[in-house]
């Protein structure tokens, strides 16, 4: 009899360990809506691009990837340049307000300040936080919805120009690293554009950089923090010549070509 209740007792034991193991399997299984991100796109350097702003998107340079305007294209010409095999990042101006924008009434007269040298752009008083979060937000929410990869958040150097608001370089880093959170928390990458002086700070903030014309400026050395990182710098001149400039920038690692300053399709790269 002993021996019977002894066996039974085991077989319990058993049965405990294995319903005790099963609820905690499925404990910490992830559950559909709590399955893990995957991973955000990083671009290594010397990745080949294109960068098209303006007309309509000519998909036909042999290219991993493409940096177009988020508001100007819509889903199916981000499916189809995923269709390629291409990556695409999503151009926004975060910088300045744009009166040609269908979002340009919901920026308060408050936070436009002077103009930038482009037609219909002022630029925004970066500090107002509580303003253009939400706004910031919703541009980047189009990005995503659309299927973009990446960013490209414009003028996030405003501290550096006269904007009609006494900016600071603490006041450019909290604005830039509010920026890049917002693409990060919809999966997306997110690139630094220019901003040279604070690419030490933000390097660990931001996926890749967008540069134009460090070698006209002599200033392209300033962008290899991104390059140890493992991280792409797309870079591009406009008045210099390739071969003025695409020796010393293919040794620095940067992705470079030459543009016209309007960035419709042409390009010529190193």
């Amino acid at each position: 009899m002993k021996r019977h209740q002894a066996a039974g007792r085991r077989r319990l034991g058993l049965l405990a360990v294995t319903m005790t193991l099963a609820v905690l399997a499925a404990c910490s299984a992830p559950s559909p809506d709590q399955s893990p991100r995957p991973r955000r796109w990083q671009p290594r350097p010397g990745t080949a691009w294109q960068w098209q702003l303006d007309g309509r998107v000519d998909a036909g340079v042999d290219v991993p990837v493409y940096d177009i305007d988020g508001f100007e294209n819509d889903a199916a010409t981000v499916r189809r340049l995923h269709r390629d095999g291409r990556k695409v990042i999503c151009y926004v101006n975060a910088g300045a307000w744009e009166s040609f924008r269908p979002d340009h009434g919901e920026f308060p007269a408050s936070v436009r300040g002077r103009a930038n040298g482009w037609e219909g752009e002022r630029w925004l008083d970066i500090r107002r936080l509580d303003i253009l979060r939400p706004l910031m937000a919703k541009r980047m929410d189009l990005c995503r919805e659309r299927g973009f990869d990446a960013v490209e958040p414009d003028l996030l150097d405003a501290y550096l120009n006269r904007t009609g608001f006494p900016l600071t370089a603490a006041h450019q880093l909290t604005y830039n690293r509010m920026i890049a959170e917002l693409a990060h928390d919809r999966g997306m990458s997110v690139g630094l554009k220019n901003d040279l002086p604070q690419v030490p700070q933000l390097v660990r903030d931001f996926d890749f950089a967008v540069n134009e014309e460090c070698a006209q400026y002599d200033d392209c050395a300033q962008l290899t923090p991104f390059v140890k990182a493992g991280k792409a710098v797309f870079h591009v001149e406009y008045a210099l010549p390739v071969d003025k400039f695409c020796e010393r920038t293919r040794r620095l690692g940067l992705s470079s070509m030459r543009k016209k300053l309007n960035l419709g399709v042409w390009r010529q790269p190193c």
